[in-house]
């Protein structure tokens, strides 16, 4: 884990591998939703809405993954003090936050013909819309911290709290009565048929890589904004011993 704490040797790596990461998501990701909106045929109830299928779900998996990566993140940057742990939940933030709001909009655009509302106040919709606000709250959390350069050990402590919200996410429709179905994809196998298994599987590694490469992206970005920070300190320093030894 300690391998990749210097910066220069993690942007080395993350210089090739981001632009990898971006390419073959989109590849993916553009051949999967091609594949599941053109080529997959409509279902016997839900008729051709089911292929909102092929957005909703990557981006529900996504929206809870990012938070899972932030409390991973997190808890590395508690125990181990890993140096990029902080910059990596950062960076992991508002592309978790992105897909948990594309997952909500395709809910309610899926649940009007469905279940005849945009919304209903269950307990799967309610508790990824908490997830939002989550995020809400730790980026306005990280970013206010890092701007006045104070610890990050509060956001860390945060996306640790936070995470208790992914395993209720996860079994709200097995705990609760919810209009929402059941989960389809289990450890002990699909309820989904293999017309719309692959292309969904399909989706979800090419959101996956997309959302690998963008957190990698804003990891370099957030990295290149710290030593430029340190470079403008070092120089006010310079300049200020400089302005006293002329004065003395």
């Amino acid at each position: 884990m300690h391998l990749y704490a210097n910066p220069a040797r993690f942007l080395r790596i993350a210089k090739w591998l981001t632009p990898l990461l971006l390419v073959s998501g989109l590849l993916l990701t553009g051949g999967a939703l091609l594949w599941g909106f053109y080529n997959v045929p409509p279902d016997r109830l839900m008729g051709d809405t089911v292929r909102i299928l092929f957005v909703h779900v990557p981006a529900a998996w996504l929206g809870m993954g990012g938070w899972t990566a932030i409390a991973v993140a997190s808890l590395v940057e508690l125990v181990w003090r890993h140096p990029l742990a902080a910059i990596a939940a950062r960076a992991a933030a508002v592309p978790g936050a992105v897909f948990t709001f594309i997952c909500l909009v395709t809910g309610s655009i899926w649940g009007r013909p469905t279940w005849g509302t945009w919304w209903v106040w269950d307990g799967r919709l309610t508790s990824m819309l908490v997830l939002l606000f989550l995020y809400f709250g730790y980026i306005a959390l990280s970013s206010s911290l890092a701007r006045e350069g104070q610890s990050s050990r509060i956001a860390a402590i945060f996306g640790l709290v936070g995470a208790i919200n992914v395993p209720i996410i996860n079994r709200s429709v097995v705990w609760w009565n919810s209009l929402h179905q059941p989960p389809s994809i289990t450890t002990g196998g699909s309820a989904i048929d293999g017309v719309f298994l692959t292309p969904l599987l399909t989706a979800v590694l090419g959101f996956s890589l997309l959302f690998g490469g963008v957190v990698l992206a804003r990891m370099r970005t957030i990295l290149a904004d710290v030593q430029a920070e340190a470079r403008l300190r070092r120089k006010a320093q310079k300049a200020e011993f400089a302005a006293e030894g002329a004065a003395a």
